[in-house]
């Protein structure tokens, strides 16, 4: 006959367990149980089955087993477990990419009924429509305020109507007429709370951020410090670009303005000496934007009739001056 183990057995096996998986997992997922089955906790154990874990405990004893682990290894990091287990939850220990492992224990969420007592998750509203109900049960309606009517010998809810609220206690009266109409209206799962990876932790919502959502907030903070560094001129990486190019507008406006040259304000110079210089450089990207159309130039020339000839002295000048 197997030797039941005892209490302080218990206690043993689960410090060893927890202290063997802080060792092997550095990422942590803190997950509220609040209403969860050991059917459906036995489900979630399942589909995670590979690379993660999940372990459920008092808070007592993970607090005990997180602070002795942590004196013995002299890792501090494992200390900021600590003020993550308040109330009921469970560790997910994984070695997976943490997105997608929330993304797989949020799948499994089962429907539950509005218990009498029970806080609400979410708003609970009935839809209007036949409730299927004779018309002795309209008493339920009553009660709540809820308009309804007589169509065929049922009971036939004429609006939308806003039961419970968020946060709100759930009563006897609505959880009857609720259980009445068949309405399911929570659901229920491990609900990921905070993130542990390597030391640091961090809210859940940070594992929807896509690299396209990084990019933009870091492009957003250089051009905040861009302009910082701007407006109180002080030298940055960020601003060191433009803060080139000002300083060199200003010195160029000075050789235009002057008789003081440099080599990069001579070709500035040259322009503004001969405009007509401005009309030879643009002409290259004229005829590349240009397309096909100047290939039509030469048919159209040939459609001109030819001038007459004039004297160099009736034009008053000559052609090869």
């Amino acid at each position: 006959m197997a030797v039941k183990p005892s209490k302080a057995d218990k206690k043993i096996a689960y410090d060893a367990k927890l202290c063997q998986l802080l060792d092997e997992y550095t990422q942590i997922l803190i997950a509220a149980a609040d209403n969860v089955g050991s059917k459906q906790l036995q489900n979630i154990r399942k589909g995670l089955r590979g690379d993660s874990v999940v372990l459920m405990g008092k808070n007592t004893m993970m607090k005990r087993s997180v602070r002795m682990h942590a004196e013995k290894t002299g890792n501090e990091a494992f200390l900021n477990l600590i003020p993550l287990l308040q109330g009921n939850v469970g560790l997910i220990f994984t070695k997976g990419d943490l997105k997608e492992v929330s993304e797989e224990v949020a799948k499994y969420k089962v429907g539950a009924p509005a218990r009498v007592g029970l806080v609400a998750p979410i708003d609970v509203v009935v839809p209007p429509g036949n409730t299927g109900l004779d018309p002795s049960q309209t008493s339920f309606f009553q009660v709540l305020n809820i308009p309804t009517k007589i169509n065929k010998g049922t009971v036939e809810i004429i609006t939308p109507v806003e039961l419970i609220k968020k946060g709100e206690k759930v009563g006897s009266s609505e959880a009857a007429l609720l259980a009445k109409l068949g309405i399911r209206p929570f659901s229920y799962g491990l609900v990921v709370l905070s993130v542990y990876d390597n030391g640091s932790v961090f809210s859940p919502e940070v594992l929807d951020l896509t690299e396209d959502d990084l990019i933009e907030k870091f492009a957003t903070g250089v051009s905040m410090v861009t302009a910082l560094s701007l407006a109180i001129s002080y030298p940055t990486l960020a601003a060191a670009p433009h803060m080139f190019i000002n300083g060199y507008e200003n010195i160029l406006a000075v050789a235009v303005a002057t008789e003081y040259s440099f080599p990069q304000a001579d070709k500035v110079k040259e322009y503004l000496a001969d405009p007509s210089k401005f009309a030879v450089a643009a002409a290259p990207v004229a005829a590349a934007g240009g397309g096909a159309a100047p290939a039509a130039a030469p048919a159209e020339e040939e459609k001109k009739p030819e001038p007459e000839e004039e004297s160099d002295d009736d034009m008053g000048f000559s052609l090869f001056d």
